[in-house]
C-alpha cells in the first residue's frame, strides 16, 4: 500500500511539472489522486504504525465479549432425541451376576478391571470392527460359525459388553440362534422370553428387550422355536429390524446366528444384515469349512472377517508383552 501511495505522489508531481512548463492550469481531476483498484479485496484505510498496534476500540471489545462460546460435545444420552432416550429407559433392566459372567468367560463384561489380557483382545476386536463398519456405513452385524462349539455366542456377548463400555455406542443384541439358544443361559436370565414371537408379530419388541446400563439391550430366547429358517427370511423379520432401528436408534445391531453348515438359517437371514463375522475354533474348524462358508456368505452379504477362537498357543509377542 505504501508503494502505491509513493508511485501516485510521483505521478502527481510529474503532471504538475508538465502543466507548469506548458503554462496551463491543471484541472481539478488531474490534481486529484487517482484511486487504485484493489478488487475483490476492499481497500483498507491508511493508518500509521502506532495506530496498527493500538488495542481494539471499546465497541469491538464489547462485541468480542458478547460472542457465544463454542459448543461443547454432548454425550450419547443427550445426542439422541428425548423419545428414543425414553424408550431405552423404559426397558426392563437386567444386571448379570459377575461371578457367573466370569465362569462363562464373558471377560468383556469386566473390561480392563478384571479381564486382563483376554479383555484386551476383545476390545481390540471391537475397535477393528467399529472402524470397518463406520467406514462402510454398516450397522447390522451377524456372528456365525461353520460348526457348533466354536464359541460364537460367547464371543458375541463379549463383543456386546465391550461395546457397552463405550458411551458413544448404543448396541442391541438379538439371539437369532433359535434352534439352540444359549445367550440367556450364559447371562443367567431367568425370565421367560422368546424373540421368535417378536419375529412372528405376536409380541412387541419392547416386551422382549432388556437393557444393561443405558446403551446396551438384549433380545433373547429361553427355548427353541418352530420353523426358524422361515422366520428369519420372512418379511416380518426385516420389519422387526427396521422397527428396532427406528425406535432405539442403535449404532450397531449384533445378531447371534446358528452355525452355517447345519442349517440354512444364516443364509436365509444374510440379506437382512450388512456384514458377517465368521468364527473358527482352533484345531476343530477346517480350512475347507471356512472356505465354503465364506464363498456362500459373500454371495449375499459382506464378510467382515474371520476370528480364530479357542487358540491356546500364540506367539509370545502377542499382546506386546503387556501382561
Amino acid at each position: 500500500m505504501e508503494r502505491i501511495q509513493i508511485a501516485l505522489e510521483k505521478a502527481r508531481a510529474r503532471r504538475a511539472e508538465q502543466h507548469a512548463a506548458s503554462g496551463s492550469q491543471p484541472t481539478e481531476e488531474a490534481v486529484a489522486a487517482p484511486q487504485p483498484v484493489l478488487a475483490p479485496v476492499p481497500e483498507q484505510p491508511s493508518v500509521s504504525k502506532p495506530a496498527r498496534e493500538a488495542k481494539p476500540a471499546p465497541a469491538v471489545q464489547k462485541v468480542q465479549a458478547e460472542r457465544p462460546p463454542k459448543p461443547v460435545a454432548k454425550g450419547p444420552a443427550e445426542r439422541v432425541g428425548p423419545e428414543v432416550r425414553t424408550r431405552w429407559l423404559a426397558l426392563s433392566e437386567f444386571r448379570p451376576d459377575p461371578k457367573l459372567m466370569q465362569r462363562n468367560h464373558i471377560v468383556g463384561f469386566f473390561g480392563g478391571r478384571e479381564g486382563g489380557k483376554e479383555a484386551g483382545v476383545v476390545d481390540m476386536m471391537r475397535t477393528r470392527i467399529l472402524q470397518e463398519m463406520r467406514k462402510n456405513g454398516w450397522r447390522r452385524l451377524a456372528i456365525t460359525s461353520p460348526n457348533p462349539t466354536c464359541g460364537k455366542t460367547t464371543v458375541c456377548l463379549n463383543l456386546a459388553f465391550s461395546l457397552g463400555r463405550q458411551t458413544n455406542q448404543r448396541t442391541v443384541v438379538a439371539d437369532l440362534d433359535m434352534r439352540r439358544p444359549g445367550m440367556a443361559r450364559l447371562m443367567g436370565m431367568r425370565r421367560s422370553t422368546s424373540f421368535s414371537r417378536v419375529l412372528e408379530g405376536k409380541e412387541d419388541v419392547a416386551e422382549n428387550l432388556v437393557r444393561y446400563g443405558e446403551n446396551l439391550a438384549f433380545g433373547t430366547n429361553t427355548g427353541p422355536a418352530r420353523n426358524p429358517s422361515e422366520l428369519l427370511q420372512s418379511v416380518e423379520a426385516a420389519e422387526v429390524l427396521a422397527k428396532i432401528e427406528a425406535d432405539y436408534d442403535p449404532t450397531i445391531v449384533l445378531c447371534d446366528m446358528p452355525p452355517m453348515l447345519l442349517a440354512d438359517d444364516m443364509l436365509a437371514f444374510a440379506t437382512h444384515v450388512d456384514c458377517v463375522l465368521l468364527l473358527a475354533a482352533a484345531e476343530t474348524t477346517s480350512i475347507d469349512d471356512l472356505d465354503i462358508c465364506e464363498r456362500e456368505l459373500s454371495a449375499h452379504t459382506n464378510v467382515l472377517g474371520v476370528v480364530l477362537n479357542k487358540c491356546r498357543y500364540t506367539d509370545p509377542s502377542y499382546g506386546y508383552g503387556y501382561y
